[in-house]
């Protein structure tokens, strides 16, 4: 399929050949029929693509201080790696669709295939085909014309700024900043019985607003604004005023401040500073400042967007999307006419001139609609990139490659010649794009079948979500390939059995040269390859304390069902770690949790483990720590000799009165001589790197912590 992206590294924009994108639970695949440009975000968005690095840096502080951060904690490479990472990437553009649904989950319930819907959000993209989140979709009667429907994302995020500003029957409402966002807001105050005033800038947007959606439009420049919106206040005041415009300035939340009544409500809608001058309006009037999050509740949470749960009406009557399907309503009755808003529709191809006159402001405009030919037929099929014809040999595909891929997976792939980069498959067809390209893969597809049956490839490295590893895990032995897989593993004991299954069956019908592998890439680091040969195997007692860093509980690797929470997402990590470095299996486990509410998945936990040839460990788990600590700290006892670890960066040897240091310019965690050795035993027929019984005892492990944190007990492995 086509779809229209920008480069964030120098804003240049393209119609891009990209896969369909893979369909995922709660989620329906539309056909596009029309996409919104949102002229002032998408703009604002080009222009910061096209700045230079120094413009970037100044255009997101945060971001620059997490490279700060991270040049201090991982050094020059990794921090590399991660920034180009995002500035390589296609970021597709737009968030507000219409079209007919062409596929959709068996979990979907409301929605049949061939119903029209429009969509919100950012997969709301403009391209062919879409796949969105149930509860960003709202069915459409039939008769609707589709050139109003498509104005569904911004029509509920106007929505929702009215709702906040609490605006009742004839109360007096201004709009600051009268683009797409700020006509649909007045024409939907205008709708519910409030008298509203339209201000802006620009001259020309005011005399649209005049003529079509406000009861009052007066130019921001004009000398005797204050005194025109009392009088016609009878020398009120605004009782709210909403903000949709965009502005570095301060100007429009105090120009609200000094036209709003006693006690108003100033709600921000648009991307405005905050920053007010608390004199002389805002402390004298008690004025109430809000806050407007997009489309309503449910915006940004998982729960709700990613796996379609709604929340009560009794609890919550406006949801994004019941506020979506309350702005259709609203067109499809004629209680408001938009129609005067669509200034002009291109085709997809056509789409570069649009941005063109957006930029350059060569006529006027406001809506601007994208318009795609509906006759193509719903074909999943593999894009080529780098296509070498006479390529035959066996090579490698990726089923995920995100951040971590991308900055410690690939980067570290042997540059030898029978290591071939086949195939990657990614959550959307732009950033499987970009990680064709980037890294120069053979093609990019939507459909992880395209890898996992692809006789060409071999070894299948699967870096997706968790819950989704151990599905994938199966097919990739079901089909005779060597696997790695990022941790953890599985996420419950079931599928870590049926995975012991698969894994020996595999061996038995390929003469044992399968090899399953999963990343715990600590072992492999050349600061462990030391201690491992200083300290003897044997019975010996370890600590690993973690600084592991507060993750938010609405992240997707705290849901359970989804990243299986930290302990069986990262703590493998180090199980497996003190299972290397003392050489013989836990035999036995007892943990126990902080009770805490802002810890919800025992994030803050001391795990004591009893191994085999009697040594001890105890992996320190924390995860209300302060930052500026190391993140990691491993230290081991043994027959008078001490070692210790710091963050991969030093190890420190203490034994018959004298000290060995090695310290490292940057960390190594063990990626690049992970990766060596696991081709090195594929290409020479050598077996597993790591043997199958450590890796399946570290999963088994982590169940067993949650299991002893729950009974208080200690549990036998």
């Amino acid at each position: 399929m086509k779809q229209f992206a920008q480069k964030l590294k120098n804003g240049e924009m393209k119609i891009l050949e990209v896969p369909l994108p893979p369909l995922q639970p709660a989620h329906v695949l539309v056909r596009n029929h029309y996409s919104l440009i949102s002229s002032g975000t998408e703009k604002s968005t080009i222009k910061a693509a096209r700045k230079g690095y120094v413009g970037k840096a100044k255009e997101r502080p945060e971001q620059l201080k997490q490279v700060v951060s991270s040049l201090k904690t991982q050094g020059l490479i990794p921090t590399y790696r991660a920034v180009m990472k995002k500035l390589d990437a296609y970021s597709p553009l737009g968030y507000s669709s219409v079209g007919e649904i062409v596929e959709m989950t068996d979990d979907v319930k409301n929605f049949r295939i061939g119903d029209f819907v429009a969509c919100g959000g950012l997969t709301a993209s403009h391209a062919e085909f879409v796949c969105v989140p149930v509860n960003l979709c709202v069915g459409l009667k039939p008769g609707t014309d589709l050139t109003q429907a498509v104005y569904n994302s911004l029509g509920s995020i106007a929505m929702q700024g009215i709702r906040q500003a609490n605006i009742q029957l004839g109360e007096t409402c201004a709009v600051i900043g009268l683009g797409l966002v700020g006509q649909l807001t007045a024409l939907l105050l205008r709708a519910a019985g409030a008298r509203v005033v339209g201000i802006d800038v620009d001259s020309h947007m005011v005399g649209v607003a005049g003529e079509n959606c406000v009861d009052l439009a007066i130019s921001r420049q004009d000398g005797s604004i204050e005194n025109k919106i009392m009088q016609f206040t009878d020398g009120i005041g605004c009782d709210a005023v909403l903000i949709t415009a965009a502005s570095d300035s301060l100007d429009p939340i105090n120009f609200a401040g000094a036209i709003s009544r006693n006690k108003g409500i100033i709600v921000i809608v648009g991307s405005v500073p905050t920053g007010f001058n608390r004199d002389p309006y805002f402390y004298r009037k008690e004025l109430q400042v809000r806050m407007s999050c997009s489309y309503g509740p449910g915006r940004y949470d998982n729960v709700y967007e990613e796996k379609g749960i709604d929340y009560p009406p009794g609890y919550v009557r406006w949801t994004e999307n019941r506020n979506m399907q309350a702005f259709q309503e609203l067109m499809y009755s004629k209680r408001i006419d938009i129609g005067y808003l669509t200034t002009h529709i291109f085709k997809l191809k056509n789409a570069p001139d649009a941005y063109d006159m957006i930029l350059l402001k060569s006529e006027p405009f406001l809506g601007v609609l994208i318009e795609y030919e509906t006759h193509k037929k719903l074909i999943r099929r593999k894009v080529d990139v780098n296509f070498d014809s006479a390529s035959r040999d066996s090579g490698i595909g990726f089923i995920g490659a995100g951040s971590y891929a991308q900055g410690h997976l690939i980067p570290n792939l042997p540059k030898d010649k029978n290591v071939k980069l086949k195939g990657v498959m990614t959550a959307s067809g732009t950033s499987s794009r970009s990680v064709a390209e980037r890294f120069g893969f053979e093609f990019c597809t939507g459909d992880a079948r395209d890898i996992l049956d692809n006789e060409n490839i071999n070894t299948i490295f699967i870096a997706t979500r968790h819950n989704m590893h151990a599905s994938l895990v199966k097919d990739a032995l079901k089909a005779g390939k060597h696997v790695f897989v990022e941790k953890p593993l599985c996420l419950c004991q079931e599928d870590l059995d049926d995975i012991s299954d698969q894994y020996f069956q595999a061996n038995i019908r390929n003469d044992k040269k399968v090899i399953l592998m999963v990343g715990y890439n600590r072992r492999f680091s050349p600061l462990t390859q030391i201690i491992k040969k200083e300290i003897a195997e044997g019975p010996m007692a370890m600590i690993y304390r973690v600084n592991a860093g507060y993750i938010s509980n609405e992240s997707w690797i705290q849901d359970l069902e989804t990243g299986g929470g930290r302990i069986i997402g990262e703590v493998g990590h180090f199980v497996d770690f003190l299972t290397y470095i003392n050489g013989s299996l836990p035999t036995s486990v007892f943990a126990v949790s902080m009770n805490d509410s802002v810890y919800i998945n025992n994030d803050v936990v001391n795990i004591s483990l009893a191994f085999e040839n009697g040594s001890i460990g105890s992996i320190c788990y924390l995860a209300n720590g302060n930052k500026r600590l190391s993140k990691e700290r491993f230290e081991v006892y043994s027959a008078g000799k001490t070692a210790v670890l710091d963050d991969f960066r030093k190890v420190s040897i203490y034994s018959a009165g004298k000290t060995k240091n090695k310290k490292l310019l940057n960390q190594d965690k063990g990626q690049h001589n992970e990766l060596k050795k696991i081709f090195d035993h594929i290409l020479n027929g050598k077996g597993p790197v790591i043997p199958f019984e450590q890796i399946y005892n570290t999963s088994l492990v982590t169940f067993k912590i949650f299991e002893s944190i729950k009974n208080g007990q200690r549990l036998d492995i």
